[in-house]
């Protein structure tokens, strides 16, 4: 079921209040960010699955997608909700409050070392860690992809293969060059990590 604009704002707002926050009246970052943990989880492990993991995630890649999704160049139903009425100000910090918060660990299973073999070849083969960097944490404005959510990962990954996420025309592109089934492999050794 799809739910439409408005209901995703008052989930949010539902949400927020039961963690004891109102989100107009929301003044320090902690409250701002409280509004977040509805979805993103208070420990940093996300309530759903197909939702990203923030605690942890680099500092300007948090404030780029949100400033993407209210700009609209980031098409997200959930977020546009939320980021709507968000100053820049409000971004820059609840970008810097996430990137300070320890990775949590997803427990997610690493991947077989065949999977990895390959997953190695095809990241090779897209330049993955020139942006990634070693590991896949990432740096500055690009994610950290080691220990994400396999569903988010698999979801986005595919998004811009589909050309339904287009806020990052090298990140659509690659993706083209990639079948579904490596796009899910590699999602499941990232996660692994």
């Amino acid at each position: 079921m799809r739910l439409s604009l408005l209901n995703w704002r008052v989930l949010a707002t539902l949400a927020a209040l039961l963690a004891g926050v109102d989100p107009i009246a929301a003044d320090t970052i902690e409250e701002k960010a409280t509004v977040c943990s509805a979805c993103h989880g208070e420990n940093g492990v996300p309530v759903d699955k197909s939702f990203p993991t923030l605690f942890g995630q680099n500092e300007g890649y948090i404030y780029i997608e949100l400033r993407d999704m209210k700009k609209g160049a980031r098409k997200n139903d959930q977020m546009a909700a939320v980021v709507e009425n968000m100053s820049r100000d409000d971004m820059l910090a609840l970008a810097a409050f996430f990137a300070a918060k320890p990775w949590p660990n997803l427990q997610q299973p690493r991947a077989s070392a065949e999977d990895a073999k390959h997953f190695d070849s095809m990241a090779n083969s897209g330049t993955c860690p020139a942006c990634h960097q070693a590991g896949y944490v990432g740096a500055g404005t690009q994610p950290r992809l080691a220990g994400q959510n396999v569903d988010y990962l698999v979801k986005t990954l595919l998004d811009f293969r589909n050309g339904v996420r287009t806020n990052n025309d090298w990140m659509k592109d690659l993706m083209k060059t990639f079948s579904q089934d490596d796009i899910r492999q590699m999602a499941r050794v990232l996660a692994g990590l």
